[in-house]
This record gives C-alpha cells, sequence and structure tokens, in this order.
C-alpha cells in the first residue's frame, strides 16, 4: 500500500496526447490505462466534485461553474467557497479513517475552506480602486509568503485569458513540491489546467494544442523529479513508491457552431433588462426566463418555476441547429440534474455546438464588462477571454472565434478523457466514470 498517493486532474487529456508526452509516458509505462467518461455537465467544477466525492449533481449540489442564489437573485461564477459541497470529499474520509494522513489541495475550484491540511488555490486581494493585488488562499495562512519568496507571486494573468500560458501550471508544479518538501503530505490533490487554453481557442488538434502537449510534459517531468527529491529525505525503511494516478476531466473536441440562448429568450419576450454602471444587463428578478450558460449546456432559470413558461421555452429550443436536448422539470433526472440549484430547463449542446451568454443583437448595446476579462460579472463562462482584440485591447464580442469545446454528455469515444497510473493492478477496468475516482484513492489507503 503506498505511503502516498498523487492525483492529478488534467482538462482536455486524451488517450492520443499522451503519446506525444515522453514523461508522462515514462510516468505510466508499467502502470494502468483506461477511457475515462466524464459525467454531463463535463465542465470544471461539477467534474472535479465528482472525482472527489464519488457522487453526481443531485446528492453534492453543484451542477454547474456558477451559482444562481434564487433568494439574492445573484450570479456567483468561479468565487464559491468549498461550502457549497454537499457531501463529504475524499479528504475528509481520510481524516476520518486516520488523522495522521496528510492531505494537500492545490489549485481545484471550490477548494478554498475545505477540511484538507494544506491548501493553496487563488484569492486575488479586491483594492476598493477596483484594482487587485496578487495573494492565493492558503492552509497554513503563512504558507503563501514562504511560496511568494521561493517563487514570486502566483501569476494570475497567465491563470486565464488572452495571456494564459504555462506559466501559472509551472508555478503551481513548483510550489507543491515546495510544499512537499516541508509536509510530506500522504495525498495529493493538484489542477493542471495548462491543455484547456489553446485547444478550446485555436481546437484539440490545432499545432498550438500540440505545442501545448510538450509544455504540460516539460512541467510534468520536472514536478516528478521535484517530488522525487522532496519524498527521498524521508527515512528509506519508511519510504514508499508514490502512486500516480492522472485524470482527465474532459476531452476537448471541435466546435463550428455556437448558440445564443439569452439571445432566443429576449426575442421572445422573457427575457429583461435594467440599466447598470455597465450598460443594459439582464434583470434575474424581472426575467420570466434566462439562461446561464457554461460551454456546452446551459441552466435556464424560470421565475416562480412556472410551468407553462418552461413548456414555452422548451418549444423555443426544440430543434435549433446546435441543440441535442432540452431537459425540464423530471427529465433532468437523465442527468442527475434534479437538485433546487439546477435551472427548471436544460438545454444540452451537440457536440460541434457551444453556447454564448451574450443577450445583445448590437454590439454597441453590450455591457462594459463584455470586453474585458472579467469571469465574476458575466451570467456564464465566456472562453472569448482567451482571445485579445490587438487594436482595441479588449476581448472581441465575436463567439464564432473559438475552435473547441465541451460539456455535453461523452457518449461518442472522442469525447472521453483517459486515466494512467504509475503503478499496475490499480484500474478495475475500461471504461471508467469520473465518480470511480473517488473510491479508487480511499482504496489505496485501506478504506
Amino acid at each position: 500500500m503506498p505511503e502516498t498517493v498523487i492525483l492529478l486532474s488534467i482538462p482536455g487529456l486524451r488517450a492520443a496526447d499522451v503519446e506525444r508526452m515522453p514523461n508522462l509516458q515514462r510516468l505510466t509505462k508499467a502502470g494502468d490505462r483506461a477511457p475515462l467518461v466524464p459525467s454531463f455537465p463535463c465542465v470544471t467544477c461539477p467534474v472535479q466534485v465528482n472525482m472527489t466525492t464519488g457522487q453526481l449533481p443531485r446528492k453534492h449540489g453543484v451542477t454547474a461553474n456558477g451559482f444562481y442564489w434564487r433568494d439574492k437573485h445573484e450570479v456567483e461564477m468561479w468565487t464559491a467557497w468549498n461550502e457549497v459541497i454537499q457531501v463529504p470529499q475524499i479528504w475528509d474520509i481520510l481524516s476520518q479513517h486516520d488523522p495522521a494522513i496528510v492531505s494537500a489541495v492545490w489549485f481545484p475550484l471550490l477548494s478554498k475552506g475545505c477540511e484538507a491540511e494544506l491548501i493553496c488555490t487563488p484569492a486575488p486581494i479586491h483594492n476598493p480602486d477596483g484594482s487587485e493585488s496578487l495573494w492565493c488562499y492558503t492552509r497554513p495562512t503563512e504558507m503563501y509568503g514562504m511560496l511568494r519568496d521561493k517563487h514570486g507571486h502566483f501569476p494570475l494573468k497567465h491563470f486565464w485569458g488572452p495571456l494564459a500560458n504555462i506559466q501559472s501550471t509551472d508555478w503551481i508544479a513548483k510550489s507543491l513540491v515546495t510544499a512537499a518538501e516541508e509536509w510530506h503530505p500522504n495525498f495529493i490533490y493538484a489542477y493542471f489546467p495548462h491543455l484547456d487554453y489553446a485547444a478550446q481557442k485555436f481546437g484539440p488538434d490545432s499545432p498550438q494544442a500540440q505545442a501545448s502537449l510538450a509544455e504540460l510534459d516539460r512541467v510534468m517531468g520536472e514536478f516528478v523529479a521535484g517530488l522525487e527529491a522532496a519524498y527521498a529525505t524521508i527515512p528509506e525503511q519508511d519510504r514508499q513508491p508514490p502512486l500516480y494516478i492522472i485524470a482527465s476531466e474532459y476531452a476537448i473536441v471541435p466546435v463550428d457552431h455556437v448558440e445564443y440562448p439569452n439571445r432566443v429568450l429576449r426575442e421572445a419576450g422573457l427575457l429583461k433588462l435594467h440599466t447598470t454602471d455597465q450598460g443594459q444587463e439582464i434583470d434575474f428578478a424581472a426575467s420570466d426566463a434566462w439562461a446561464m450558460v457554461d460551454h456546452q449546456f446551459a441552466q435556464v432559470y424560470i421565475r416562480n418555476a412556472d410551468e407553462k413558461v418552461a413548456d414555452e421555452v422548451k418549444k423555443l429550443f426544440q430543434g435549433r441547429a446546435g441543440i441535442a436536448e432540452v431537459l425540464v422539470g423530471a427529465e433532468r433526472e437523465k442527468y442527475d440534474l434534479d437538485h433546487e440549484r439546477s435551472g427548471e430547463v436544460i438545454l444540452v449542446s451537440k457536440p460541434n455546438s457551444w453556447m454564448a451568454y451574450y443577450w445583445w443583437t448590437d454590439d454597441s448595446e453590450a455591457p462594459k464588462y463584455a470586453r474585458t476579462v472579467d469571469i465574476h460579472r458575466k451570467p456564464g463562462y465566456d472562453p472569448v477571454e482567451l482571445c485579445v482584440d490587438m487594436a482595441t485591447r479588449s476581448i472581441p464580442l465575436d463567439a464564432t472565434l473559438i475552435r473547441g469545446s465541451h460539456g455535453a454528455p461523452a457518449h461518442e469515444e472522442f469525447q472521453r478523457g483517459v486515466i494512467l497510473t504509475s503503478q499496475p493492478g490499480v484500474l478495475e477496468g475500461p471504461p471508467m466514470s469520473d465518480t470511480d475516482v473517488f473510491e479508487l484513492v480511499l482504496r489505496q489507503f485501506g478504506i
């Protein structure tokens, strides 16, 4: 039984990509490999929580990358704390099993405030003048100062947006090695996001996406060597070879079509706008229906859960070019999305299409933040933030620029990721689901 289990969560990793990553190949040469099927919605937060709880959204409550808090009529994208997860996670179970087990949780979403012994995740300080100061939420609190002194501030501008690149994942890996030197955690859960960027912007088979594989592989090689040195300080008689589990969160697929659910709802008179300091924005409280989009699916929230409005919404979207399914009410049970936080209607994209949050038809009507990297105020995910219009030095309002997406149900092989291990006899057979990762990890600790 290994003393150390390292679970690396890598979005966008496909089985074919491994052949282009020599360091990853060497690490997993003697281990197991199987297809990994993400559960719908195949997007970051739900899949990460599926893996760390062994449950689906119906039980854990994370139905998307954002939340619509109905009582406050507010959307919260990307900032929620760990308390939104309604069931225990791997580190909770490990601690109950043996309080001596030390867990490190490094950069997955929704990790702020979790009960792991070691935590590091971005938490920039929002200043009164609107500027941001670089910082990370860590446990212990003083750990970020130690990491900053050795590696500099976490390069937030390279974590997302038009400047996103390998520097953010490199910092994540290096800082984790530094923490391992100090604390020797028994379980590590780390998020390496690098493959997300080029694959969405240029397409998963683009030259840029292929180059990102080599960049990540270099970091992986340095990371494994760094951890080996970190754990070498443990007395040899007490040391066991670490078990690496590399799990793809989802596969990114080519897209050539985009749908605009909020425009459809606005044209039908169901979505209402109001004027703010940003311009015309969705009035969540007054709208009969509006959509929080998230890659290849959307949750449509219906005021007062009006069944007649929900049926009208279903008719509006059935048969549209980019829409594969429209699920209303109890139909959401098909994907375990029948949770109170879910929209009353779920829109599912076809594999070649995705959904943009835009509600305006004239770009002059767009709110000010639409042309900026602003992941919190936009009522939905905006991959166009990866692009930049050099003439205006702003984000263009052209959703057709995006060439790769994910999130739709992984019915076909090309929509599935891969799971690999550094040791044999760990996986129980293909294919595996994201929820299987939870029990897989616990089994390594005799649970």
